[in-house]
């Protein structure tokens, strides 16, 4: 890295020339074995700019050290505003950071885990209704305690986002009809007598496996989903089990067994 790569604005000179104070104010704090070379400076503002020094230490390849000094207007000397290590364009950073809830995928919860769901979350409306839900906060609270006093049960349920979502990852997942299983499979879900259809609007597509010889037992699959389990397979004579000779009784000798 140069100091021409560094350079997008005209530096204050005096600011600029003050190298020796941003390396003594950055010894202040840094083991001079892990300070380099200076690699130039960046006018930040008038009578502002930045210094950086490679970094030496070890794990930090690729970093600089930045002492970023200001000239006070009419003054010949510095002062030191700031003294922080930065990436540089080669440096090897952390990924960006995720929120928590985003990073959590199906199965990470633990026992004694909790889930909180949002208020706003847009899979879920109101159950005595669809769509948006106009209420601001304190009316929200009076319609679940409405719905408590009514005995509605359940304050809200899926929102027809919410429905559409599962729909498609259940369709998309190991229990749909792209599944290899599915695709070697001889015949369908929907024609299977261990399926158990649900209900509601997604019981045109899905079912739930009772098959407890099925990979899929007790999880959701597509109708158009299959497996080899399948009640209606049989198999062809040749594969079948041959059945065991019938029993011989020895007639020959007199030392006949008798059974109580």
């Amino acid at each position: 890295m140069t100091a021409d790569s560094l350079a997008t604005t005209a530096p204050d000179p005096i600011a600029a020339a003050a190298v020796d104070d941003a390396r003594r104010a950055l010894l202040l704090d840094i083991d001079p074995a892990d300070v380099g070379a200076h690699l130039g400076a960046v006018g930040e503002a008038p009578e502002v700019v930045t210094h950086y020094f490679s970094c030496e230490r070890r794990g930090y390849l690729g970093w600089r050290w930045a002492v970023t000094v200001a000239r006070p207007d009419g003054q010949q000397h510095v002062t030191v505003d700031e003294v922080v290590l930065l990436p540089g364009d080669d440096a090897i950073v952390a990924p960006p950071w995720v929120p928590y809830r985003e990073r959590l995928r199906a199965g990470d919860l633990s026992p004694g885990d909790l889930l909180p769901v949002d208020d706003d979350d847009a899979r879920l409306v109101p159950t005595y209704s669809f769509g948006d839900d106009p209420l601001d906060a304190d009316e929200k609270a009076q319609i679940r305690q409405v719905a408590r006093d009514l005995g509605l049960g359940r304050i809200r349920t899926l929102s027809p986002l919410g429905r559409d979502r599962a729909a498609e990852r259940w369709y998309d997942g190991d229990g749909g009809p792209r599944s290899p299983i599915a695709q070697a499979a001889p015949d369908h879900c929907w024609s299977c007598g261990f399926l158990v259809r649900l209900a509601g609007p997604l019981a045109e597509r899905f079912g739930v496996c009772a098959n407890g010889d099925a990979n899929d037992d007790g999880r959701v699959v597509s109708l158009d989903h299959g497996c080899g389990a399948h009640s209606e397979v049989r198999l062809a004579k040749r594969y079948a089990p041959t059945p065991p000779p019938p029993p011989v009784h020895d007639t020959l000798t007199d030392d006949e067994i008798e059974f109580l």
